[in-house]
C-alpha cells in the first residue's frame, strides 16, 4: 500500500497547521486524501504560507490556542481522529529569550496538554510529537546526536524542546505502554523551503532582504547546521504515523530525521549560494554582540535509515533551489505558489516511492 492509500480518507488531528512546516504538511495530507482537523494559533506572519496557499478551504480549521486544555480537549474529543500529529510550539530561539515564560507554557504545559487530551480519546491510533535537534544537550562536538544521547538546552527555547521529549517518554511509559495508542517523539534541525517568513530564521531575512533590493545582515557567518528541504522531516513524520498506526508500540520511540553531511554548510556558504540563485545581492555581517546559539549541531540517522527506511533525499544545491526557486515565484507572480507547492510535493513522492 502506498503512503497515499494509507492515508486516504484517515482523519487527521494536526496542532500548529497554521505554521510553515504545519502548513506544507496540512497542504500534503489534503492531496493524500486525508481528513484534517487542524488547531493552531492565527498564522504570525504577513503574509504566511497558510493563508498564501487557501488551506482553510480545504479542512476543518479551528482557531484555538495549545495552552487551552479544555478547548483542546473538546476539539479533539468531537473529532475522534486516528493519528494526531504535534507541531504546535513557540519555535524561536531568539524570541525565547524575550519570553521565556509563554515559551515553557507553549512547549511544555502545551505537550502536557494535548496528551491528557489524547488519554481521553480512545480513537487515536498514532501520536508523533514533533521537538527539535535542539533539545540534546549540545557539546559542540562534531559527530551527530542519537536518540539515546542526553536530553539539554542551553537556552529557553531548547530547553523547553528537551522538555517536551521527557514529558512525552514519562507518558508512554506510564499511560500508554500497554495501550492501541502509540505514541513517538521526531527531532528535526534546520528545515527550510518556501513560504517560511518567521523572524530571525535565515532564510527568510535573506529572502526579505533580496526581494527588496537591500543587503542581508548576517549575525553569525561561521556558524554550520544540517540545511534539510522542508518536505524530508515531513517525510518521515507521515513515515512514523503510518508505522505507529499499523505496528503500534514497535515504533513507539523518538527518532531522528536530519540531512546527510553533504548538507552541512555555514551560514556565509548559504548566503553566498542564495545570492548566486537570485541572480543579485550582497550581504554584510553584524558585529555587534548577539545571544547565545549553537555553532555546530546535527543529528545521526542511522535508527532511521537502519529501522524505519528513512534517508534524506535531497541534496544541499537542490534544497536551495526549491527554496529560492518557490519565493521567486512568489514574488513575481504569486498567483502560481499554490501549483508550485504541489509539484514540489508530487516530485518529491517520486523519490519515496
Amino acid at each position: 500500500m502506498s503512503m497515499r492509500d494509507f492515508y486516504k480518507n484517515k482523519k487527521v488531528f494536526i496542532t500548529g497547521h497554521t505554521g510553515f512546516k504545519g502548513s506544507w504538511l496540512t497542504l500534503w495530507l489534503t492531496m493524500m486524501g486525508a481528513k484534517v482537523l487542524g488547531y493552531a494559533l492565527e498564522p504570525n506572519t504577513d503574509p504566511s504560507l497558510f493563508n498564501v496557499l487557501n488551506l482553510h478551504k480545504d479542512i476543518d480549521h479551528i482557531i484555538g490556542d495549545i495552552r487551552d486544555f479544555e478547548k483542546l480537549r473538546e476539539i479533539i474529543t468531537e473529532f475522534k481522529p486516528e493519528i494526531v500529529f504535534h507541531l504546535a510550539a513557540q519555535p524561536l530561539v531568539r524570541l525565547s529569550y524575550r519570553e521565556p515564560r509563554l515559551t515553557y507554557e507553549t512547549n511544555v504545559m502545551g505537550t502536557v496538554n494535548l496528551l491528557e487530551a489524547i488519554r481521553q480519546t480512545k480513537s487515536i491510533r498514532a501520536v508523533v510529537n514533533v521537538t527539535s535537534d535542539k533539545c540534546y544537550e549540545n557539546k559542540e562536538w562534531v559527530w551527530g546526536y542519537r536518540e539515546n544521547d542526553p536530553m539539554g538546552g542551553y537556552d529557553p527555547y531548547s530547553s523547553s524542546k528537551g522538555c517536551s521529549e521527557l514529558i512525552t517518554a514519562a507518558y508512554r511509559n506510564s499511560y500508554f505502554k500497554n495501550t492501541e495508542t502509540a505514541i513517538a517523539s521526531a527531532r528535526a534541525g534546520n528545515v527550510i523551503g518556501g513560504g517560511d517568513w518567521a523572524e530571525d530564521r535565515l532564510i527568510p531575512d535573506i529572502v526579505r532582504s533580496l526581494s527588496k533590493g537591500k543587503q542581508i545582515i548576517i549575525r553569525s557567518p561561521k556558524a554550520t547546521r544540517p540545511w534539510q528541504h522542508v518536505l524530508e522531516p515531513l517525510s518521515g513524520y507521515l513515515l512514523l504515523g503510518r508505522l505507529l498506526y499499523e505496528k503500534g508500540q514497535e515504533f513507539a520511540e523518538a527518532w531522528n530525521f536530519g540531512p546527510n553531511d553533504s548538507c552541512m554548510m555555514t551560514v556565509e556558504e548559504i548566503v553566498k549560494k542564495s545570492i548566486e540563485i537570485w541572480g543579485s545581492g550582497s550581504y554584510v555581517v553584524d558585529s555587534s554582540e548577539q545571544p547565545h546559539e549553537a555553532n555546530l549541531l546535527k543529528l545521526d540517522v542511522s535508527k532511521s535509515f537502519m529501522r524505519i527506511k528513512w534517508t534524506s533525499k535531497l541534496n544541499c544545491s537542490e534544497t536551495l533551489l526549491d527554496t529560492f526557486g518557490w519565493y521567486k515565484e512568489y514574488y513575481e507572480t504569486a498567483s502560481e505558489v499554490h501549483g508550485t507547492s504541489r509539484k514540489q510535493i508530487s516530485e518529491y513522492e517520486c523519490l519515496i516511492l
